[in-house]
């Protein structure tokens, strides 16, 4: 295993990082490694296969009602233009 040493961390970023562990249960140095472990195997496609597997459990929820198209949405709130006078 390889050490790193990390410096000139603001106090700010360690106190939520310290927050954070706490509610994870892992003191901040497992916190930290836990972290950069995410970000070294931060993979699209496992990210993608997530969202699918999401997905597939929420279709059956909205299964049967009327969606309105994102286009039609965005043209609804254009064709209203903006107020200046707030």
């Amino acid at each position: 295993m390889v050490t790193i040493n990390v410096r000139r961390l603001d106090q700010d970023v360690v106190d939520r990082l310290t927050r954070r562990a706490s509610l994870n249960n892992r003191s901040l140095e497992d916190e930290v490694r836990h972290i950069l472990h995410c970000a070294a195997e931060d993979d699209i496609a496992a990210k993608r296969a997530a969202f699918g597997e999401v997905m597939k459990r929420l279709r059956p929820l909205t299964e049967g009602r009327t969606h309105t198209l994102a286009e039609v949405l965005i043209h609804e709130d254009r064709d209203q233009g903006y107020r200046e006078d707030f």
